[in-house]
């Protein structure tokens, strides 16, 4: 039996643009594909399917989960790496929430926080960030951090929040876009990540490379994933691929 595109979709809960890619990287390839250009899968891509989004759920790269899937990686030792990193994170998110509850006590009359105190599960976080990127990209990434610490070095409260709020009005462009059925490569979706680009160049200035990198992040990341999609499903990919158009377009 074979299930259309539309049918797997529908079943999975994956998007038809996102499995049209995993077949473009050729982590999931569908069984045949009809003269019309439609995609059909049968049993055996279905598994598969099954085992990726599991792997994906876990927080494995997409990089990681096709050397397991094709058996070039061992799966349990995968898994290993991934199951310390989500004990790491938990205990940072324990962190988090304790720092969390301080900071409630003291806003309802209770005692001042020290400046350590109030940072508490964040520092740690950015370091894992950039070693992460480094151990990725090359120790390159580091230069960006630096920069990036540079750029904002005098900043005010105000100019955070300023940022925030330019950086929510982006994404809220790239919502408006994706709901609109509109392609990654749209007029709509590459105004949108010329802003981000803009805003991105606040704190270093990416090229081509570096830019493709960053959007894959948020896709390969679970907590920056999970944030975009959270705002509209599929919201990270789709960023992704609109960063990819924006990067072979216009960066060298």
């Amino acid at each position: 039996m074979a299930w259309s595109i539309a049918e797997v979709a529908s079943m999975s809960g994956v998007t038809a643009r996102t499995l049209r890619h995993y077949d473009d990287i050729g982590l999931l390839e569908p069984a045949h594909v009809a003269a019309n250009g439609y995609r059909y899968y049968e049993q055996e891509q279905l598994l598969r399917l099954q085992r990726l989004l599991l792997l994906r759920e876990l927080g494995l790269s997409l990089a990681t989960i096709a050397e397991v899937l094709d058996g070039q990686r061992d799966e349990v030792a995968a898994l290993q790496e991934q199951a310390r990193w989500l004990d790491d994170e938990r205990a940072r998110l324990t962190r988090l929430a304790r720092t969390l509850s301080r900071t409630i006590h003291h806003l309802r009359g209770g005692p001042q926080m020290s400046a350590p105190e109030m940072f508490e599960g964040f520092a740690e976080h950015a370091a894992r960030l950039e070693d992460d990127l480094a151990e990725q990209h090359g120790a390159g990434v580091r230069e960006h951090f630096r920069t990036a610490e540079d750029a904002t070095a005098g900043w005010t409260r105000e100019d955070y929040l300023d940022a925030e709020r330019r950086g929510a009005e982006v994404e809220a462009q790239v919502v408006s876009a994706l709901r609109s059925g509109a392609s990654p490569g749209s007029a709509a979706a590459q105004a949108a990540v010329a802003e981000h680009f803009r805003e991105v160049s606040r704190f270093w200035t990416p090229d081509r490379a570096s830019y493709t990198n960053l959007g894959r992040r948020l896709v390969e990341d679970p907590e920056q994933r999970a944030r975009y999609d959270a705002q509209a499903p599929g919201l990270a990919e789709y960023l992704r691929d609109a960063i990819a158009v924006y990067a072979r377009a216009h960066l060298g």
